[in-house]
């Protein structure tokens, strides 16, 4: 049985088969990233005013074909009809990105529908020009008769932040497709405030407000003598009954468009952005967990990104399971946590998969340097990672900022990390980072313990005192990963840290469940 609350850190496919147990989820959320040939980059906030620099790519939209992968999947599927289909579109689309990713879903959907109850529900958000693929693999998966509808987000009905192409109209829409486990899935019918054109159908009024007279075709003479006791019969000047429908009881049900829910650029709260690529509206998760699944129900996102599908389980009172492959997607929702619900890593919640050992980091940082050195700036409380737009090698792998003077502009720390062999020379150098970048402090982060040349050209750099307190911090310090991961963490003001990205607004967990469809 898998823990939850939880994030696990790693690829979806090993996380599903060796964490998630069979039948083990009420609702599933999942927005593969498709093959848009871009490098998605996540922008940062320059708290000095300055012009926003600092970026990191946040993960390459583009899928590798893989023979191999291709080969094991179709050895290893226990669906023939799956494995007959994906050959057919490597036969008709032939070997490139399109098949590449048509290829990583397919063990991805399998496995997703075995965690998946018997109860349980799956949204699958797609661009639109895979959808139809995918649409077919799951109607293998899931069987066509569990396909329940195929939802059209209309995230800017007004087309004001469409992309403007030639020769074809704006793409503003996208596509979410529906099915269930089986006929016996949890539903409850979503709905929304009317439009002003709706409104202007309830055009009589009496003391109680607005409302529409409606034909009594479907009422019986019973029901009608009791709403007339009521005062909702509106008589014509003809004599002939209407029952009174008022607006203060009116809503409009919510059909398979869904143009209300606007995306970022659009009118969203610009507070809920917290800068992440394809970061989806929170609203929009809400809707789909309110209405496939109950409270204290577990929703899972094998794609969780920045988090939205997990803070809206939290917020709804499910509970829920994130996975994804980047240590900066796994960094900011843990900052999300925070922010909106004070959430504390091992307490409220747990990260499985990141390193705990120096051993751990030590195997990390063989198997991909910008990872470990993601995680490791993700050790030091509001740091974020740090790159220059043309990628140059500046010396700064990462920044965080702080206030200890309401008077004066926030302060810039840089940080650097290394998980090789260690000199005095690395030393010197980020001395010299430190001026250039006119930074008040320097973290250096280390996976190898640093020599006493290195520690003694760190004090040449001198002290920083702060204002309110007079409190001294040497405006060169060293750390190794041990000592990050015992919690003996850098000297910095951490009561006036800022954030680098959006801080997401602190809201409370709600109870709200619509009327169940029967």
């Amino acid at each position: 049985m898998h823990p939850v609350n939880t994030l696990y850190y790693g690829d979806n496919l090993e996380v599903l088969r060796k964490h998630i147990g069979e039948e083990s989820v009420d609702l599933i959320y999942l927005d593969p990233p498709f093959n848009s040939q871009r490098d998605y980059n996540l922008l940062f906030r320059e708290q000095s005013g300055e012009p926003a620099q600092a970026q990191i790519k946040a993960f390459t939209d583009t899928w590798q074909w893989s023979e191999r992968a291709y080969v094991e999947f179709c050895e290893t599927c226990p669906l023939p009809a799956l494995v007959e289909l994906l050959q057919g579109f490597v036969r008709t689309l032939g070997r490139n990105e399109v098949t590449a990713y048509l290829v990583m879903m397919a063990p991805r959907l399998v496995e997703l529908h075995r965690v998946l109850k018997p109860t349980g529900s799956l949204y699958l958000h797609c661009d639109p020009t895979a959808s139809h693929y995918l649409k077919v693999m799951l109607d293998v998966i899931f069987g066509a008769r569990n396909f329940r509808n195929e939802i059209v987000w209309v995230r800017d009905p007004a087309g004001k932040g469409a992309k403007k192409v030639s020769r074809q109209w704006p793409r503003n829409i996208d596509i979410l497709l529906f099915y269930t486990k089986s006929e016996n899935h949890v539903f409850y019918q979503q709905f929304k405030p009317l439009s002003e054109e709706q409104k202007r159908a309830y055009r009589y009024q009496d003391e109680r407000g607005r409302y529409k007279a409606v034909q009594t075709g479907d009422y019986t003479e019973e029901s009608l003598a009791r709403l007339e006791k009521e005062g909702r019969i509106h008589y014509s000047s003809t004599g002939k009954r209407y029952v009174k429908y008022y607006l203060d009881e009116a809503h409009a049900t919510v059909g398979a468009v869904w143009d209300d829910i606007y995306g970022f650029g659009t009118r969203t709260a610009a507070s809920e952005f917290l800068g992440y690529p394809t970061q989806k509206p929170l609203a929009l998760l809400e809707r789909i967990i309110q209405a496939s699944s109950n409270e204290g129900d577990v929703v899972l996102d094998p794609f969780c990104g920045c988090g939205t599908a997990v803070v809206a389980a939290h917020k709804l009172k499910r509970r829920w399971i994130g996975i994804d492959i980047t240590h900066l997607a796994i960094a900011l929702i843990k900052y999300r946590l925070s922010d909106m619900f004070d959430l504390k890593e091992g307490k409220d919640y747990r990260v499985i998969g990141e390193p705990t050992t120096v051993d751990d980091a030590r195997a990390l940082a063989l198997q991909d340097r910008d990872e470990f050195q993601k995680w490791a700036i993700g050790l030091i409380p509001r740091a974020f990672p740090y790159q220059q737009k043309k990628g140059a090698d500046t010396g700064v792998d990462g920044m965080l900022y702080f206030t200890d003077n309401p008077r004066e502009h926030p302060k810039k720390v840089v940080i650097q990390v290394k998980s090789g062999r260690v000199g005095v020379k690395d030393i010197r150098d980020f001395r010299g980072v430190l001026e250039r970048e006119k930074a008040t402090l320097g973290l250096f982060v280390t996976l190898e313990p640093p020599t006493r040349d290195m520690v003694r050209e760190a004090e040449q750099a001198g002290f920083y005192t702060t204002p309110l307190g007079n409190i001294r911090l040497q405006r060169l310090q060293i750390r190794t990963i041990e000592d990050l991961l015992q919690g003996r963490g850098f000297d910095i003001p951490s009561a006036a840290l800022l954030s680098g990205v959006q801080t997401a607004e602190r809201v409370s967990p709600t109870s709200h469940q619509p009327e169940l469809e029967m």
